[in-house]
């Protein structure tokens, strides 16, 4: 045995070795938990007010997915994409084409761009619909126009005889001529959802926008733009007389779409309506009222509520944002 070996020293701990107690600091600990439930308290009040981080928007409608006529379908998409979605549908109402119609072209772009006007694709396919300026759909510029390239989309879509009544794919497949036609069979079910928005038989479909409230608004530019997507003869064109559609501001701040009485005006009218939400943060729209509901940016989660006295039936009231 080591003669420096002492037995005494073996299981000691130096003095300077031993774990010293952890001194409690009761006051700093709760005033720390204070200020983390109250940060937590004002994101949870704020994701319940605009739901919650990026803004997105939602597409829902009953009994359009096969199933029962209570069963609900949704479409998520970007602020961007539901402009561009609206913008689609409001060019295919301006030609007084039917759902459709709409379907159609929403399930092509959804495939061709995700509804994205994107300044490049396969070859010099453009925009939308990745349509090819050398292929005869027009300029660069006129392609990267959704107003444009929705309109002769649409334009191409009517010359194929029957097309409402072929299936999606072979409609879309004969005006686009794709190199994988059966995939436009995918989106089918989320166009349904989003033309039901805008559409004829849409009374039980909503759109709504989450986010905070957008910024400084003009409501001549939301005239012009109301023009551009839903034609000159459309609610936005301008005030006219005698009881025909047209837009005008009621008040600084405000742009009242006024529709012609009936039920006719009323696919209109939520189209109108829902595409003022769709492209509330590119054209700071703070609010949209229709009939008995309305919606206002930054509240209720972005959805739709009931409003006792809000807009009449025959008009639809954009609230500016400042």
């Amino acid at each position: 045995m080591d003669a420096s070996y002492d037995s005494s020293t073996v299981g000691r701990v130096s003095e300077t070795d031993r774990p010293r107690p952890r001194r409690r600091r009761p006051l700093r600990t709760a005033v720390g938990l204070a200020v983390l439930l109250t940060v937590i308290g004002y994101a949870v009040a704020q994701l319940d007010s605009n739901g919650g981080g990026a803004p997105y928007c939602t597409a829902t409608a009953k009994g359009v997915d096969g199933g029962s006529a209570d069963s609900v379908g949704t479409y998520e998409m970007t602020p961007e994409q539901a402009a561009n979605a609206a913008t689609i549908a409001a060019v295919g109402i301006s030609k007084g084409l039917p759902d459709r119609a709409l379907t159609i072209a929403l399930a092509t772009a959804m495939q061709e761009s995700g509804l994205r006007n994107l300044d490049h694709g396969d070859r010099d396919s453009l925009g939308l619909f990745q349509q090819r300026p050398s292929q005869g759909w027009g300029t660069p510029q006129q392609i990267t126009d959704p107003v444009y390239s929705a309109g002769i989309f649409y334009d191409r879509l009517v010359e194929v005889k029957g097309y409402t009544r072929l299936p999606l794919t072979v409609a879309a497949q004969r005006v686009q001529l794709s190199g994988f036609p059966q995939a436009y069979a995918k989106h089918e079910p989320d166009a349904t959802v989003l033309t039901a928005a805008f559409g004829e038989n849409g009374s039980g479909a909503t759109l709504f926008c989450s986010g905070p409230p957008p910024k400084g608004g003009d409501p001549e530019r939301i005239r012009a733009e109301l023009a551009r997507d839903f034609g000159k003869e459309a609610p936005g064109a301008g005030a006219r007389a005698g009881g025909q559609a047209g837009a005008q501001a009621a008040a600084p701040g405000e742009v009242v779409v006024q529709l012609k009485p009936g039920g006719a005006e009323e696919r209109r009218g939520r189209a109108v309506a829902h595409w003022a939400v769709a492209r509330s943060r590119d054209l700071g729209i703070s609010g949209v009222s229709y009939g008995r509901s309305a919606w206002t940016a930054g509240q209720d989660k972005g959805r739709w509520q009931p409003r006792g006295a809000g807009a009449g039936p025959d008009e639809v009231r954009i609230s500016v944002a400042r």
